[in-house]
Order: structure tokens, then sequence, then C-alpha cells
């Protein structure tokens, strides 16, 4: 169990996270067309992969216009954006904000990933989504 903080309050997430120098756990998650990804859809490139609880969040929202940024400037890493939202409102926030090179991912069908990568909130308000997680020290 991992811990983040909501607002000040700590948020405890389910399972661990990958140890470092480790191969990261596959996945399947849903895009904001209904079609499911996993990470070895992506083999061969350098991989960032973000988890934020919702697109609608303004700091989750404001990371993920960030990363857009960023992955214009760098085509030969493969961005992915982890929520809980729906696909539906996934494809929303890219349409809106014009969010285009990066790619938003839904555990809709599949919390295996927030279990997998030790980010799935098991507690508070948002409870079944997935953390940014941080050193509670620092």
């Amino acid at each position: 169990m991992a811990q983040t903080a909501l607002k000040g309050t700590p948020v405890h997430t389910t399972g661990n996270l990958p140890a470092l120098h480790t191969k990261a756990p596959d996945f399947r998650l849903t895009d904001k067309d209904l079609k499911d990804h996993t990470l070895r859809e992506y083999n061969g490139k350098r991989k960032l992969i973000a988890t934020v609880p919702s697109l609608d969040t303004p700091l989750c929202n404001l990371m993920t216009k960030h990363f857009n940024e960023f992955a214009k400037k760098h085509p030969h890493i493969a961005i992915i954006t982890v929520s809980a939202d729906l696909p539906f409102a996934q494809k929303r926030f890219c349409e809106h904000e014009s969010v285009h090179n990066v790619v938003t991912l839904s555990m809709m069908r599949d919390k295996e990933f927030g279990k997998a990568y030790g980010v799935l909130i098991q507690d508070g308000p948002l409870a079944g989504g997935v953390g940014k997680l941080h050193d509670p020290g620092g």
C-alpha cells in the first residue's frame, strides 16, 4: 500500500508501486473511441505513463496539457495519461483542450492497472480512481 493526499488528507492506494528498473506490468485500458490498448503496443518506444484521478480536476488538466506540449517536441516518446474517467469524458476533454499528442486511456473496463501500478485509490472521496503519488515527506 502506498499513500498520497487529497487536499492534505491522506489517501491510500491498493498495491505497491513497481520497483525502479523493473519491467512495467502490462495493462488493458480503453481509449476515447472505446478501443482497448495494451502496453505491448508501445514496444520499441520510450513511455511516460501519467496517472490522474480525473482530467476534470484543475491540476490533472494542467499536467495533461503540459505533457501534450512536451509530446509535440518529443514524438519518439509515447505519453500515456491514465484516469478513471469514462472514455466519453476523456474525448470531450481532448477535443475541448486540443490535446492530440497524448494518449488518454480509461480504467473503465479493468481496474487491474491501478492495482498493478499501486495507484488504485482505495479510500476517500475518489476511491476507485487512480492517484498521482508523491513523497509525503517532500
